[in-house]
């Protein structure tokens, strides 16, 4: 119980902390690195007097920084060690609908914007990325609904074409996620505008992976093309534009210990009319 209290007693004075100019780093750095020690973390953040906004101050105070590209490695550090903290509020049942209502995932769509490709840019990214990929991960349709009202969708798809494997990896979840929501998939697969800005840039990162092969990446690909043949439009228009490289075994060999992705695979051939596999 002692013990308990000394941990509780510590957060309190790094929240507090967070208040102050002169101890703000330190404390962003204690408590993102410590973040899983603390459960009750997002709650506190999130009710605690001033704390979101300054927060929200961290980012602001980049966004100078953007263009021209002038972002620091320890700028980048600091309001990452920030958007970590973002993060768990945005991913806590208590403060995940209270973070939505704040539009506070708008705040972050700037960094998704950037095309920099040095490190501090590509962190800031990437845990960006980090923030919308722990909202999506709670199939909460409110989410969903929230996200398609913004242009994350559009974001998301340029990382996807031009981003680091992870950052591309990230978004390409965030993407299917969305799909795997039925408002998420209506909405992709309502024009054919919408549904080619998806399966174009599905298809450029398939031929990329020839190149550069990665199971993780592909396995997220495929679930985005199988969601995607799961409506009448998008399995009609898959059926002239799945790449070709997705029927060869010898593109498909790395995932040979991955039986559920294979299945995946086997599922969307067949739904499009290609028995090849």
């Amino acid at each position: 119980v002692g013990g308990e209290l000394q941990d509780k007693e510590r957060l309190y004075q790094l929240v507090a902390d967070l208040s102050r100019e002169e101890t703000r780093e330190s404390a962003l750095l204690e408590l993102s690195k410590q973040r899983e020690a603390f459960p009750d973390l997002a709650p506190i953040l999130w009710h605690s007097f001033g704390t979101t906004a300054t927060l929200l101050q961290e980012i602001f105070s980049i966004y100078t920084l953007l263009s021209p590209p002038q972002l620091t490695a320890s700028a980048s550090n600091r309001v990452c060690n920030a958007l970590a903290l973002l993060q768990c509020v945005a991913s806590h049942p208590e403060t995940r609908t209270l973070f939505l209502k704040a539009h506070i995932p708008l705040f972050l769509y700037p960094f998704l914007n950037t095309i920099s490709k040095t490190r501090p840019f590509e962190y800031l990214r990437l845990t960006s990325l980090g923030v919308i990929g722990a909202l999506v991960k709670m199939d909460d349709s409110d989410v969903i609904n929230f996200l398609l009202t913004t242009e994350i969708i559009p974001l998301c798809l340029r990382i996807m074409e031009s981003g680091s494997e992870l950052s591309k990896t990230v978004a390409t979840f965030i993407v299917q996620k969305i799909l795997l929501d039925d408002m998420g998939l209506q909405y992709v697969c309502a024009t054919a505008e919408r549904f080619f800005a998806v399966s174009n840039v599905l298809n450029n990162m398939v031929a990329g992976l020839a190149k550069e092969p990665s199971v993780r990446l592909l396995k997220h690909m495929i679930r985005c093309y199988l969601r995607l043949s799961e409506n009448v439009r998008g399995r009609e228009a898959l059926r002239h534009c799945l790449p070709a490289q997705l029927t060869d075994p010898s593109f498909t060999k790395c995932l040979q210990d991955d039986n559920s992705t294979r299945r995946w695979l086997q599922q969307l051939t067949y739904a499009v009319g290609d028995q090849r596999l």
